[in-house]
């Protein structure tokens, strides 16, 4: 009996540190590395005007959202495992599926959700939360159990709302996109690439309340009336200028990984690094990231440069345009806004402007008829083409308007020569 017990006793103590090592390997955000913001400094100054960068992660992006341009990658179209920051896909669905309004209801959390293992918001079986208090444990403290329970919660099951999560992946466009879990642990065909990942970033976003929660340094749940603080394991959070999100990720397959939203001097940069393997790494590959861009490129006013193009058109072919037997000669014409209004550029390159004209038409003249292009370029590169256009239909002139036409002329030559006669004849009464 007493072997029998000590036997019991050997599995449950390797039981529980295999469950210690599972754990670790597979969903934990922090590393147990002491934490030291001198190696974050130097990162900045290493980065230099004019050169290049050495990312030592597998796979890297800056993303402009203004542009919707890649600024720099390092095999960003390679489909890897993103770990949690797969977490970035559930907040937007969750938003889109359940709304502003109902961010404070209150459920009651599953024992699927509370046996989720990795990071943890700290559930349990029937604790009572609020969405609104999920979605921060779930982007803040990477919450596996809060990723299950919203899962739960709105689609009835983590297979439903995976669905939805590729329902919206599609909706984007992105064909190397495929999710089986809300949290990003590793599971076979649950994947992404950094260059999709930046786009479901950039869409995310859009959404105020994402944008409010993953900017935020600490916060305060409540779970079952009790209070719990909890803080943002993005480390750039609060340190590097500009920072506002997003969100950290690891597992064994997927590394270190780092989504990272920048707004700085008029730019909004996301970047993504995957697959760095250490925490200091994947930090000081970010930061090399984000000031190689602010260092290396400027954004140039675009709008501004294309409205000095068609001034400049204007007053050399506006009056040039003629409509050949149309009842009107000149047209009215406009220019149509432009893609961007923004655009970043090299500071070693220049935006080329160039425009063409088509001046001579036949009537009928549709409305929105192209009379000239104006053409934004980059190198060989087209940026934009913008339309001027014409304003209004101009029907074509019938025989019978030029008939009219001589008959009034007639009649005021007739009229004016009657009234001469009046004023002869009166003279000499």
């Amino acid at each position: 009996m007493k072997k029998k017990s000590f036997v019991s006793i050997i599995i449950l103590i390797f039981l529980s540190l295999l469950l210690t090592v599972c754990n670790c390997c597979f969903a934990y955000e922090e590393d147990p590395d002491a934490w030291d913001y001198v190696w974050l400094d130097d990162a900045v100054n290493e980065v230099k005007q004019g050169q290049d960068i050495s990312i030592l992660s597998r796979h890297a992006v800056v993303y402009d959202r203004c542009s919707g341009t890649i600024l720099w990658g390092k095999d960003e179209n390679t489909k890897v495992p993103m770990a949690s920051t797969t977490k970035i896909m559930t907040a937007l669905v969750m938003l889109e599926q359940l709304g502003i309004d109902r961010l404070n209801e209150e459920i009651v959390v599953s024992k699927e959700a509370a046996n989720t293992i990795g990071s943890r918001l700290g559930l349990h079986t029937d604790d009572k939360i609020t969405y609104n208090d999920l979605l921060y444990g779930l982007m803040l403290c990477s919450g596996n159990d809060a990723a299950v329970q919203i899962a739960i919660s709105i689609a009835g099951s983590v297979e439903n709302f995976s669905n939805l999560m590729n329902q919206k992946a599609q909706n984007l466009g992105l064909n190397n996109t495929h999710f089986i879990t809300p949290h990003g642990l590793d599971r076979e065909d649950h994947y992404t690439t950094a260059y999709e990942l930046a786009i479901i970033t950039d869409n995310a976003l859009k959404n105020s309340k994402i944008c409010q929660v993953v900017s935020t340094k600490e916060y305060t749940v409540n779970i079952n009336g009790y209070p719990k603080a909890i803080s943002n394991t993005n480390e750039l959070l609060g340190y590097l200028n500009g920072v506002k999100g997003v969100k950290t990720g690891y597992t064994s397959k997927a590394g270190r990984c780092l989504v990272s939203y920048v707004e700085r001097d008029g730019f909004e940069l996301i970047t993504v690094v995957l697959g760095a393997d250490t925490r200091k790494i994947r930090t000081q590959d970010t930061i090399k990231l984000i000031e190689y861009t602010y260092k290396n490129y400027e954004l140039v006013d675009v709008t501004q440069l294309v409205q000095e193009e068609y001034e400049s058109w204007c007053k050399i072919n506006k009056n040039r345009i003629r409509v050949y037997k149309g009842k009107k000669i000149r047209p009215e014409i406009y220019i149509e806004s432009g893609k961007y209004t923004m655009y970043p550029m090299r500071k070693s390159e220049n935006i080329d402007i160039t425009s063409t004209a088509n001046v001579k038409f036949e009537a009928p003249v549709e409305k929105n008829t192209v009379v000239g292009e104006i053409t934004v370029s980059k190198g060989t590169d087209i940026i934009d083409t913008i339309q001027i256009k014409t304003k209004e239909k101009i029907e074509r002139k019938s025989s019978r308007d030029g008939s009219s036409k001589l008959i009034a002329m007639y009649k005021e030559i007739e009229c004016l020569f009657r009234n001469l006669m009046v004023i002869e004849w009166v003279q000499k009464i």
